[in-house]
């Protein structure tokens, strides 16, 4: 498996400058990097520091962010969504992230999953033919996204099969999954095909794989065992300095996979 640096969180307390956070995760040995916006960053010095290092971009955020859930928004998503695809194609990222948007009050579930499904149908039409695809992000809400319309990974996967549309996948995130008490082999069975892109990072804290109860190795190696063949984003809190802390998620993935590989293979 091949792991991605989130730099909003990783090098940020090593590297203020944000391009130099790309060539910190250069020589940590990670193979590509991602953030969120992009609209508050300076992409020239972005561009620069991925042509320096060779590193891609795994993906980053669509904008502008609004609810989906509320079709009042869509106009100005989807008037912004060339520009969002403009840069992931200077930068080189095939995927764009997206988030369904707040649970809205006084509007029904299934008004707003309608919403969401008309907004990706409209949006896989503006992706079509660019190569990159629109990947919808479930959060949990009982911890980090109260209030939020998607934290169930199955029911992200059912929109995304209504929309039926090979520009829009899905983005899951192993923390928040295990946060709302998911089973990976049961809510991504049968549509691993479906993961544009994963996340990884450790419960409870959100810190990095190793400091909580997750067992993280498992559910990294049941994705490749799955046929994901997608890059897994380190998006978590460092509580210690992030190159000490890469090393040992990194030290740790590597050796639970070779020990499994090994027991199984004598």
């Amino acid at each position: 498996m091949q792991y991605s640096a989130c730099l909003e969180w990783l090098f940020a307390a090593e590297a203020p400058d944000f391009a130099d956070r790309i060539r910190l995760a250069k020589e940590a040995g990670l193979s590509a990097v991602e953030f969120w916006l992009f609209g508050n960053k300076d992409i020239d010095a972005i561009e620069a520091a991925l042509k320096e290092t060779g590193l891609p971009v795994a993906g980053f955020c669509a904008e502008p962010m609004v609810p989906l859930t509320d079709p009042a928004q869509h106009e100005v998503f989807l008037a912004g969504l060339p520009g969002s695809i403009g840069v992931a194609k200077r930068l080189g990222a095939k995927v764009l992230i997206v988030q369904a948007g707040a649970d809205l009050p006084g509007r029904s579930r299934a008004e707003q999953r309608q919403a969401l499904v008309d907004a990706l149908t409209k949006a896989a039409d503006i992706l079509a033919g660019t190569g990159i695809v629109l990947a919808v992000e479930p959060l949990n809400t009982l911890v980090d996204h109260v209030g939020y319309f998607l934290p169930s990974t199955k029911e992200g996967l059912d929109i995304i099969d209504e929309v039926g549309r090979p520009e829009i996948k899905i983005l899951y995130d192993i923390y928040h999954s295990a946060v709302m008490g998911e089973d990976i082999s049961e809510v991504l069975a049968g549509r691993v095909d479906r993961v544009a892109h994963a996340h990884l990072a450790d419960a409870p804290g959100r810190h990095e794989p190793g400091t909580g109860d997750l067992d993280w190795q498992a559910r990294v190696a049941w994705l490749e065992a799955n046929g994901y063949k997608g890059l897994v984003g380190l998006e978590y809190k460092p509580t210690r300095d992030t190159v000490e802390s890469l090393a040992a998620v990194l030290a740790g993935a590597n050796g639970w996979r070779e020990a499994v590989v090994g027991s199984s293979s004598a």
